[in-house]
């Protein structure tokens, strides 16, 4: 196996299209509501403070990992 076949075997699978990109930012924006409304005892199961998840729930839904993007 050459290397550019095994590059394409783990590359990330693209993303094409606006409503696939639309359906990304409401997913992320509701993850993030659900992050701000865990309380402590379950913040700690995943192990991040409440601190931790207020910034992480702060940032705007178009603020994604650049892993996300295409």
């Amino acid at each position: 196996m050459t290397l550019t076949q095994i590059s394409r075997l783990i590359a990330p699978t693209p993303r094409f299209g606006l409503v696939s990109r639309l359906r990304q930012l409401r997913a992320v924006a509701r993850q993030r509501r659900a992050l701000a409304a865990l309380d402590a005892s379950r913040l700690r199961d995943l192990g991040l403070s409440a601190e931790d998840a207020r910034i992480e729930a702060a940032r705007p839904f178009w603020d994604v990992p650049t892993t996300w993007r295409d």
